[in-house]
C-alpha cells in the first residue's frame, strides 16, 4: 500500500508537470500572437496617419495659389489653415488607444475636411483660380490622398477586428486580461474623414 501511494504521488507530480508544461506553451503562443497582432495594428495606424499627413502637407501649397488671387474669400481660406492645426496637432498612441481618441482624431480630420470642401466650392465662383495649374495639381494630388484615406483606414479596422476577436474569445481573453492586452477602437465609416472628396470640376 505504501509503495502503491508512491507511485500515485509521482503520478499526480508527472500530470501537473505536463499541465504547467502545456500551460506555460499556450501561455507563450497566446502572447506572441496577441504582440504580432497589435503591431500589426500599430502600423496600420501608422499608415493612416501617414496619408492624413500627406494631405496636410499640401495645405501650405493651396494657400500660396490661393493667396495669389487676391479678391478671394479670406475667411475660407483661413478656416482650412486653423483646420489643418487642429488636425495636425492630435498624436495618438495606437498602443494605449481609446474610443475617445479615435473620436477627437476623427473629429478633427473631419473639420478639416470639410472646411477643403467649402474651399473648394468657393473655387468654382473663380474661374481663373480654378483653372491655374498649382490648384489642378493639388486638387488631383488631393483626390489620391483622399483614396488613400479610405484604404488605409479600412486596413485598420481589418487588424484591429482580428486583433479584438483574437483577445476577446475565449480562453484567450483570460490570457489577454492577464497581460493587459486592451480592445483598440474603430475607425468610424461615417466620420467626415472617411467620406468620399466632394471634387469640382
Amino acid at each position: 500500500m505504501k509503495n502503491r501511494g508512491c507511485m500515485s504521488a509521482g503520478t499526480i507530480g508527472i500530470v501537473l508537470l505536463v499541465i504547467a508544461a502545456i500551460a506555460f506553451f499556450w501561455g507563450k503562443s497566446g502572447y506572441n500572437n496577441f504582440v504580432t497582432k497589435e503591431q500589426n495594428v500599430n502600423t496600420k495606424w501608422s499608415n493612416v496617419e501617414t496619408v492624413y499627413q500627406k494631405r496636410a502637407n499640401l495645405i501650405p501649397a493651396l494657400e500660396n495659389t490661393v493667396k495669389s488671387y487676391a479678391n478671394f474669400e479670406k475667411s475660407t481660406l483661413t478656416d482650412v489653415i486653423e483646420a489643418r492645426s487642429k488636425a495636425t496637432a492630435i498624436n495618438i498612441d495606437p498602443s494605449n488607444m481609446t474610443e475617445a481618441d479615435m473620436a477627437k482624431f476623427q473629429a478633427a480630420q473631419g473639420e478639416l475636411t470639410g472646411s477643403l470642401s467649402r474651399l473648394m466650392a468657393v473655387v468654382e465662383s473663380y474661374p481663373n483660380l480654378k483653372a491655374d495649374q498649382q490648384y489642378l495639381n493639388f486638387q488631383r494630388e488631393y483626390t489620391a490622398i483622399e483614396n488613400s484615406v479610405r484604404t488605409e483606414t479600412v486596413y485598420f479596422n481589418t487588424a484591429a477586428q482580428d486583433y479584438n476577436t483574437s483577445i476577446k474569445t475565449f480562453p484567450n481573453n483570460i490570457l489577454a486580461n492577464f497581460t493587459n492586452f486592451k480592445e483598440k477602437p474603430y475607425f468610424k465609416a461615417d466620420a467626415g474623414a472617411a467620406k468620399a472628396p466632394e471634387v469640382f470640376k
